[in-house]
């Protein structure tokens, strides 16, 4: 994520009841390409990637860069969770100047139903709100992504506009660790 200023990345470890939101290893390789093959979880991000391709591809170290975290639950990688500067040239922005924080997310098919993402997106966005208090976070979703969308909403993400992108209509919500009250939000147990 550029434009963190003097952020420490990776920071150390986050825990949560049930998982640890760490920096990638070599360990990770196979659960990265799989994120990546995977027709389920590619369903609403363009198609699946072929496998062989992925397996050429993808780095000894996968996804280690700024602002993305790994999703571990007992030592194994179901998920990542990243916090990107979104492209000033896409559609939806809450600033005039653009280049607001972005949420995304990909789980693998198994941790799904089980609120793992919840869990870990709402760690990755206190652990934002703490480095950087009162920016706003951004999250796109396509309308017809029945989960993300209750995700969405259940991180209190709150919806700014609708637009067409990529072929399909897209949600765009904000959400902002100061609540309209002026005390940091909290998100587990929503």
């Amino acid at each position: 994520m550029t434009g963190l200023g003097p952020v420490a990345w990776p920071p150390a470890p986050i825990r949560t009841e049930r998982l640890v939101l760490r920096e990638s290893e070599a360990r990770d390789r196979a659960a990265f390409i799989e994120l990546f093959a995977s027709p389920e979880v590619r369903t609403y991000l363009g198609g699946p990637r072929p496998r062989d391709e992925l397996e050429r591809a993808v780095p000894e170290v996968p996804g280690r860069r700024l602002g993305l975290f790994v999703i571990d639950l007992d030592g194994a990688m179901i998920g990542m969770v990243a916090l990107d500067r979104r492209d000033a040239e896409r559609p939806g922005h809450v600033r005039p100047s653009a280049g607001e924080a972005e949420l995304g997310y990909t789980f693998l098919p198994e941790a799904w139903g089980r609120g793992f993402a919840a869990e870990a997106c709402a760690a990755a966005l206190d652990w934002f709100a703490g480095v950087l208090p009162g920016e706003p976070v951004v999250l796109c979703t396509q309308t017809a992504n029945d989960r993300s969308m209750r995700l969405a909403a259940k991180l209190g993400f709150t919806e700014v506009e609708r637009f067409e992108e990529f072929g399909a209509e897209q949600w765009f919500g904000v959400w902002s660790s100061v609540t309209p009250s002026g005390r940091a939000g909290r998100f587990f147990g929503s």
